[in-house]
């Protein structure tokens, strides 16, 4: 499967994309529209109220980011015309059904003319509110497979999901394999989606015939959904909607091609369209933003652990392969993909801490009056007994001291006790969200996407749909790619 027929594959085809404004939907739109200019219309469904504000949102953040760059170089001011041209921007939520769509006309032409639905939507937040994420990751998901079941000449259903699917894993190798409908990761529970949702309703109106407040009803609806997803044995709301999601997408596809796409922790992108191009903060870039500003003065993890990651665009680059793979195929067995890398050229904590430690020695930070910041090189703490002795010894307990001081003299260190006390507890809850992942101890098997590999040529005219986590020297990468854009693009 040579890369140039996979360019071809796509010449007057027509795709629509869920979630359009999200990261990874960003990386596939661009690199779409860049390698294959004679596609026939890319359809972008954006949460918004009506299609004027939907278009200005994609706008402002899509095609008018850096990531963009090279499209506008090509076009130049013929860049416009070519994006009204090939790009149809739709109002719509797929927490609703029929994808929210409020137009007839336009959700009939949507029918008759898209060959290939890659759904991105998700919320990714580890704690978001339950009735959120159930609605997006895990209704969200049906909706989308039930309007695809409607499209005319549908060739596939691209389902974008996570690896951490798995929970935190008891067997030493995740396999690519699905779901089965009220699987758990507890054996001796049955899990039924139809009474979860009954549950959260019933939940959201005890609430409101409370008279709660909106901050207390997304509070309970926070700790609800991470009660819930324990109880079936995954560690937050995000992963347990995403399972559920995928097991319904999976039990009701019937004979509708479908592929899931399970990447693991996705950073900047490696190579294409260019290096380093990255939004918002990652699972791990929250923990190389805080070190660099000199606020994380120790890394929580056992040295040997793999942060699985994977760049960005080798996950889209996989997408576009397994596409084209797959396309009018139906009943294939292997159809869920983990972009991993954690098997073959795996990344650990201690990695992790060296280099950050190195890049910020030489590059130091600078702060708001331009001053450079000074880091340590912090302390590894490699099991939770170790993170709650630090915290008490070198917060809790001078907190405590600071709170008689205020009690017994007067009310002066008031705002620096509060202060602190809201920090201690966030960074108490952040690490309860991220343990699951530092010390996670097992490997995700990529032998569908090894076999994706093998069947491809990579190369064509210099663009390049490489994946192979090999190919990576992640102390280079991570130093002159990755924290250089988390600071160009999210730190600033």
């Amino acid at each position: 499967m040579g890369s140039q027929a996979i360019f071809h594959f796509f010449k007057g085809t027509s795709i629509l994309v869920t979630g359009a404004t999200g990261y990874l939907a960003k990386v596939f739109i661009e690199k779409i529209l860049r390698i294959q200019p004679e596609i026939r219309k890319v359809y972008l469904l954006i949460r918004a109220l009506n299609a004027d504000l939907a278009t200005q949102r994609m706008q402002n953040e899509v095609v008018g980011i850096d990531l963009f760059r090279v499209l506008r170089d090509r076009w130049g001011e013929d860049l416009d015309s070519f994006i009204s041209e090939k790009v149809m921007v739709i109002a719509g939520d797929i927490s609703l059904g029929s994808l929210g769509l409020k137009d007839e006309n336009i959700k009939n032409q949507m029918l008759q003319e898209i060959d290939i639905i890659v759904n991105f939507a998700a919320s990714t937040k580890f704690d978001e509110r339950f009735d959120i994420s159930m609605g997006v990751n895990t209704m969200g998901a049906l909706h989308v497979l039930n309007f695809a079941k409607q499209c005319h000449q549908l060739k596939l259903l691209v389902h974008t999901s996570t690896a951490y699917v798995c929970g935190e894993a008891r067997e030493a190798i995740v396999l690519e394999k699905p779901f089965e409908m009220g699987q758990t990761l507890k054996g001796t529970l049955k899990l039924d989606i139809r009474a979860e949702m009954n549950l959260l309703e019933k939940k959201l109106d005890e609430l409101r015939a409370m008279n709660s407040s909106e901050n207390a009803i997304k509070c309970a609806m926070k700790s609800y959904g991470i009660e819930r997803a324990n109880l079936y044995g995954w560690p937050n709301t995000y992963v347990f909607t995403k399972a559920m999601g995928e097991m319904l997408t999976v039990h009701h596809k019937d004979s509708l091609p479908l592929i899931i796409i399970r990447p693991t922790m996705v950073t900047s992108t490696y190579k294409d369209p260019f290096p380093g191009w990255i939004e918002g903060l990652r699972t791990l870039d929250s923990i190389i933003c805080g070190y660099g500003r000199g606020k994380i003065p120790c890394f929580l993890g056992h040295p040997d652990t793999i942060l699985d990651t994977i760049p960005a665009d080798m996950v889209i680059n996989c997408m576009i392969t397994a596409i084209v793979a797959h396309s009018n195929q139906t009943n294939f067995k292997n159809f869920i993909y983990h972009v991993s890398s954690s098997l073959r050229n795996p990344f650990k904590i201690y990695d992790v801490h060296n280099i950050c430690y190195d890049y910020f020695m030489k590059t130091p930070y600078k702060n708001k009056n331009g001053k450079p910041i000074v880091i340590s090189k912090g302390t590894l703490l490699t099991s939770m007994d170790a993170f709650n002795t630090y915290m008490k010894t070198r917060y809790i307990l001078p907190l405590k001291v600071l709170n008689v001081v205020n009690k017994v003299f007067c009310q002066c260190s008031r705002d620096v006790y509060d202060d602190s006390h809201r920090k201690i507890k966030s960074v108490i809850r952040l690490v309860e969200l991220y343990k699951p992942y530092v010390f996670f101890k097992a490997v995700f098997d990529d032998t569908n996407v090894e076999n994706l590999r093998r069947a491809t040529d990579y190369n064509m005219d210099g663009v390049r749909l490489e994946f192979d986590p090999n190919s990576i020297d992640w102390t280079e990468y991570v130093m002159k790619t990755h924290i250089p854009g988390l600071i160009k693009y999210v730190m600033k």
